[in-house]
């Protein structure tokens, strides 16, 4: 028979010890920088998703007047709104473009200065800057987009002849102008300089390395400009449409198409964050997960101190109270 003895385990045992791999920790400027990148980046890309996202819930309405053959069916109101809202979706993914390019460029090539400049607080308010510029230049369209009866169809349509035709033509071609400039030449061409550097002094230099988030950006401006070109091209014929008899009859014809070109960009922007993307798609995520964390955070905070002060209140009666539920 065995003993007690026998059974129970020896007070001390040696565990041998295994010697871990020595992982130097970050510098705190590393640090520093790992997460200016990250909030900096990702509110950038929270701002072009919900441009993108606005302009998709009222892409429906276009959709529609194209498959009624140009009949407008939602009134006044809905005509001005809807065309507000495209040329705000426009203005504003490009200026964020251009914002994401510079920022690119000055995060690679200039590091230590970007760490003290590129803070959250700055970029909100260059995000700021960028919705109040797309708004200002897109507020036309609710003052002169108008619908009019013509062949059993209501036409929604951007009505510069209001006066005589001489101001509607030069009103006409003052808003394609500012909208060509602002909407595309500046835009590209401060992202074809900002990305040529950038390639050169990566070409030239061992140090400086292109993040792999660069390749997403590059492909969403890649994508807006094939898809935006077009419109652009269009929109300045349209400016001699009146001259050429040939040329009504090529802009009647490619104009929707360029539209429907353009109203596809930002429908393919969310399928290049999720395959090209996946720094990107952490980024959403991670903003994602902190937006709801700080929710729950209050929320649980909030229950706390409610609980607290009834248990507080409960304890000062004299009598318990049984909590019942029928």
């Amino acid at each position: 028979m065995m003993r007690r003895e026998d059974l129970e385990l020896p007070t001390t045992t040696k565990i041998p010890r295994t010697k871990t791999p020595y992982r130097p920790q970050p510098s705190k400027l590393e640090q520093l920088s790992f997460k200016s990148k990250r909030t900096v980046n990702s509110i950038w890309l929270q701002n072009l998703a919900i441009a993108d996202f606005v302009f998709v819930l009222f892409l429906p309405f276009s959709i529609d007047y194209v498959l009624r053959d140009f009949h407008w069916n939602f009134g006044l109101v809905m005509c001005k709104l809807n065309s507000f809202i495209l040329m705000v979706n426009m203005y504003a993914s490009v200026l964020f473009l251009t914002v994401i390019s510079l920022d690119r460029y000055i995060s690679v090539v200039h590091f230590t200065r970007s760490q003290t400049l590129r803070t959250v607080r700055r970029a909100w308010c260059v995000c700021c800057g960028v919705w109040a510029v797309a708004v200002a230049i897109s507020f036309p369209s609710l003052v002169f987009r108008d619908i009019i009866q013509l062949h059993n169809k209501v036409l929604c349509f951007s009505n510069y002849y209001v006066q005589d035709r001489h101001s509607g033509a030069m009103r006409h071609m003052a808003m394609v102008i500012v909208r060509t400039v602002v909407g595309f030449l500046l835009p590209f061409s401060a992202i074809s300089v900002s990305s040529i550097l950038l390639a050169v002094r990566v070409r030239y230099s061992n140090s400086v390395r292109l993040p792999s988030f660069s390749r997403t950006i590059s492909a969403l401006v890649l994508a807006f400009f094939v898809c935006w070109v077009p419109f652009h091209i269009f929109s300045l014929m349209e400016l001699s449409m009146h001259y050429s008899l040939h040329l009504h009859a090529v802009l009647k014809t490619g104009f929707p198409l360029a539209t429907s070109l353009a109203f596809f960009n930002s429908c393919i922007n969310p399928l290049l964050y999720v395959l090209l993307g996946k720094k990107v798609r952490l980024l959403l995520k991670r903003s994602c997960l902190e937006i709801t964390k700080r929710s729950l955070r209050e929320i649980t905070q909030s229950i706390s101190a409610t609980e607290s002060l009834s248990v507080q209140a409960i304890g000062a009666l004299e009598e318990p109270i049984a909590l019942t539920t029928v």
